[in-house]
């Protein structure tokens, strides 16, 4: 068959290529030290839905570096002692319609879905960037202190997000899942990363191996900014080796190996648009539990029966 990338034999013996900064695991420890200092005033507003069996609410709470987070909430009504969904979208999109959550808490499940900060939905994002914002936000905020960058903080809401709902009263805070495709499966690594997540199915993750990306030739679509800003503020890649360097802090790759919890990874071999080595980088330095489910001739498309077993994966959540 055709092949985009490795076969995956390789795919699992795959290391990565993008660089880890020397000071990475100080950086992320003093980033969770931040978090854990940020008062979150997390405030939950009814929503009026028709439906008979939940209560759906607007959550709101305070990020890092003055961000303002929005998500989605959903308990059964009555609801006491059950496990929450976590579910992150894709990149630019919002956390999507309420009724498409309303499966989960037929099921017995809590659900909270994040707005990311600056995309598409309410979540409002407070940095100050030095540099370019023209294009995305793998860039943004990569010319100052790594502190600041864009995706930094975005992980951090994540295990924000985990941590507001399970100091709600109905929610069993040691049965947290998480779930997402393309920058949602990128934030669901993040979250298991960062927080005390139990099972998580993060389908082909965006923002891992940043390095490979270029050197495919495939830094277009979603990583096309990475493109844009070599030609803007490093057109002779005279910064090349240190702008991978840095953007090694928000490479998961690197912090995949935190992840205590079960991962169940999906993805396509024929996908263009996260290619399968990237997260292959993240997925083999991961020493928790773990399996992955690969559609040979599929890309960064729908993954036929990958919800139904979905579905099934949380099933003892």
């Amino acid at each position: 068959m055709p092949l985009i990338d490795m076969p995956l034999e390789k795919l699992l013996e795959y290391q990565g290529r993008n660089p880890k900064p020397s000071d990475h695991e100080k950086f992320w420890n003093d980033s969770l030290i931040e978090m854990n200092q940020v008062d979150v005033c997390p405030s939950l507003v009814p929503k009026e839905m028709n439906v008979d069996f939940a209560e759906c609410f607007e959550l709101r709470f305070k990020g890092t570096r003055g961000g303002e987070v929005y998500a989605k909430y959903i308990r059964p009504k009555g609801a006491k002692n059950v496990p929450c969904m976590l579910q992150f979208h894709g990149y630019s999109m919002h956390s999507g319609d309420w009724m498409h959550k309303l499966n989960w808490v037929a099921r017995g499940f809590a659900v909270a879905a994040m707005d990311c900060r600056g995309q598409g939905g309410e979540s409002r994002d407070g940095g100050n960037y030095e540099g370019m914002t023209l294009r995305g936000h793998i860039v943004r905020g990569l010319d100052g202190p790594p502190e600041e960058m864009y995706f930094r903080n975005v992980y951090l809401d994540t295990a924000l997000l985990a941590k507001v709902v399970s100091s709600f009263d109905e929610v069993d805070g040691s049965r947290l899942g998480a779930m997402g495709g393309s920058q949602g499966g990128a934030l669901t690594l993040a979250c298991a990363a960062l927080a005390p997540i139990k099972k998580a199915a993060p389908v082909y993750p965006f923002l891992c191996d940043y390095q490979r990306v270029w050197e495919m030739d495939l830094a277009k679509d979603a990583y096309d900014e990475l493109k844009y800003y070599f030609r803007m503020r490093d057109p002779r890649h005279e910064r090349e080796a240190e702008i991978f360097q840095k953007l090694g802090y928000i490479d998961l790759q690197h912090l995949a190996h935190r992840i205590k919890g079960e991962i169940k990874l999906f993805g396509g071999l024929m996908d263009t648009i996260t290619p399968p080595s990237t997260y292959f980088a993240a997925y083999n330095k991961m020493t928790c539990k773990k399996s992955h489910v690969i559609y040979p001739d599929y890309g960064h498309e729908g993954l036929p029966g990958a919800d139904d077993l979905i579905w099934d994966y949380f099933s003892d959540l």
